[in-house]
């Protein structure tokens, strides 16, 4: 089964829910692929419910600094509000979604990162994951909050990048689109139209990709090196309907060292075609 993903930043679910060519990319995905996963974050709302509640907003690399407190909020806001608003303006618009977290059906557990972090984790599949291609199957979307747990049942506050990263990898997905506030990847003052994993390692290395920049992109890093064969990051979901390959498209498409062309593989390849 072929299936793609899509990850939604905080930022971008707005958008997402307002703008009528996202929902067309949606449909049009749903029914070009085999299966199709929504991942999303909770970032900006996180932050402002935290400040409204009295809490302090820390980062440590681009990922929070996660308290009890603060993993309260995280799964109040991520795994409750925004998840049920993606969910319920799917369903409204006749497409079957169900609201998943990493915790449900025993899918994932993660693992502590660093102690500084808090309530923060890596997450590992801790089950056969039959039964999320088996959900697929009926037509059903899938959409997915970043909350896991630990060993112990604790709440776990999971990048959603780094949760998309490893979902993906694990239903051996052909395309992931992050959709975030960014039109791509800015190098040299100038966004890139395609980036290596060398040239991601060098912009963080020197400064030029900074804060959630660096998670995210070593995800779509991560994924191409597994064998993902089409990786997108950029803040214009709609405008991948433009044509019918992704020449124009806007964002950056992340490439493998060898420069496979990946701009003129077909965006909405179909089941059951050859990519």
């Amino acid at each position: 089964m072929k299936i793609a993903v899509v990850k939604l930043s905080g930022k971008a679910v707005e958008d997402f829910i307002s703008d009528p060519g996202c929902l067309k990319v949606i449909k049009k995905l749903h029914s070009s692929y085999g299966g199709l996963v929504i991942v999303h974050g909770a970032g900006n709302q996180i932050s402002e419910w935290t400040s409204a509640l009295g809490g302090k907003n820390n980062f440590i690399n681009g990922q929070r600094v996660t308290d009890e407190f603060s993993m309260n909020i995280v799964a109040a806001v991520q795994a409750g509000m925004i998840n049920s608003r993606i969910t319920g303006f799917l369903c409204s618009k006749d497409l079957n979604a169900v609201g998943l977290t990493g915790i449900d059906n025993n899918l994932f557990i993660a693992d502590y990162t660093d102690d500084k972090l808090g309530f923060v984790g890596i997450p590992r599949i801790n089950k056969d994951i039959t039964w999320l291609r088996d959900l697929m199957l009926t037509s059903t979307i899938p959409v997915f909050s970043s909350i896991c747990r630990d060993e112990s049942g604790n709440l776990m506050n999971v990048n959603a990048d780094i949760f998309t990263n490893i979902l993906a990898t694990s239903l051996n997905a052909e395309t992931v689109y992050f959709v975030s506030d960014v039109k791509g990847v800015l190098l040299n003052g100038k966004i890139k139209k395609e980036i290596n994993d060398n040239e991601i390692t060098e912009g963080i290395n020197n400064n030029q990709i900074t804060g959630g920049m660096i998670p995210k992109l070593q995800s779509c890093a991560s994924l191409i090196n597994a064998g993902v064969k089409k990786v997108w990051i950029g803040n214009n979901l709609s405008g991948l309907l433009s044509t019918g390959s992704t020449g124009s498209a806007n964002g950056t498409w992340i490439v493998n060292d060898h420069k496979r062309d990946v701009r003129k593989m077909p965006i909405f390849s179909g089941i059951g075609k050859a990519v």
